[in-house]
């Protein structure tokens, strides 16, 4: 019988966010997946937990990996975590859980913190739709034409990064999304958390001349309609094309009327002269 898979959030700052049943569960695992053994140690050394540690991180987790997996499928349980928040979450950690539900072993969510949401939370940024979008890559052809590919979207558009890449990042962001809302978000949970609500073209400029340092989550605001002013003959376009699809004489006007705003009766006039 095959052992247990557990993902578990862990503190993004503070670690008196760290639940019960976080401990609970290294506690119980025979051994730990840590992004970095490093940062993990101590969160163990906190709790006073002594457990194995295999590391377990983007440029290993091929080779690391398929030993987890061996390992679990021998019945052996581990507990998988990343340097801070849920694992799996734009974390090498989906690789392991999707091979895992793959291969019939069991796996089970310990929920935590997660940066995106804590920062949505208290942005004050629209948070009824977003997208969450990760991190950027580092090839500048590759972050442009990331962005190139969402500039459209209406909703709120969250993303990760690093304070180096930030101010080359903040300069993509307003060459592809235009001078947009965007509320920085940095150190959460931490002394030093703050919410930076300003313009892309400010925080390009602000970055410019500030060394950017912490961990960073970007909400920008999303793409907006943009209002066209129609014309009269805009409108009996608009009405010709619906009569000439069913729609009688008056409906076809109405119609038209909302899309554009011009009034009924002068669409109607026009039409019937």
């Amino acid at each position: 019988m095959s052992g247990r898979l557990f993902v578990v959030g862990t503190p993004i700052g503070n670690l008196g966010d760290f639940s019960p049943r976080g401990v609970e569960a290294l506690e119980r695992a025979d051994f730990i997946a840590a992004e970095d053994t490093r940062v993990t140690v101590k969160l163990l050394n906190h709790f006073d937990i002594k457990k194995e540690m295999l590391s377990y991180y983007e440029h290993n987790k091929n080779d690391r990996g398929n030993l987890i997996i061996e390992r679990l499928l021998k019945g052996e349980s581990c507990a998988l975590v990343s340097d801070a928040g849920m694992p799996a979450i734009s974390d090498p950690g989906e690789d392991l859980v999707r091979t895992a539900r793959e291969m019939g072993i069991e796996v089970e969510a310990v929920p935590g913190p997660s940066a995106l949401i804590t920062a949505l939370s208290i942005s004050g940024m629209p948070s009824g739709r977003f997208c969450f979008e990760g991190f950027l890559s580092m090839n500048k052809i590759s972050r442009r034409r990331h962005l190139e590919e969402v500039k459209n979207e209406k909703r709120t558009l969250i993303f990760y990064e690093a304070p180096h890449k930030l101010p080359a990042t903040l300069k993509d962001m307003l060459a592809s999304f235009g001078n947009r809302e965007i509320a920085i978000v940095r150190e959460l949970t931490k002394i030093h958390e703050t919410v930076f609500k300003t313009t892309l073209a400010e925080a390009a400029e602000y970055y410019t001349e500030n060394t950017p340092r912490g961990e960073f989550v970007l909400i920008i605001r999303g793409a907006t309609e943009e209002k066209r002013d129609y014309t009269l003959e805009d409108a009996l376009e608009i009405t010709q094309r619906l009569i000439s699809e069913g729609q009688s004489t008056s409906s076809a006007a109405k119609e038209a009327a909302e899309i554009t705003g011009i009034k009924k009766g002068d669409i109607y006039r026009a039409i019937i002269n």
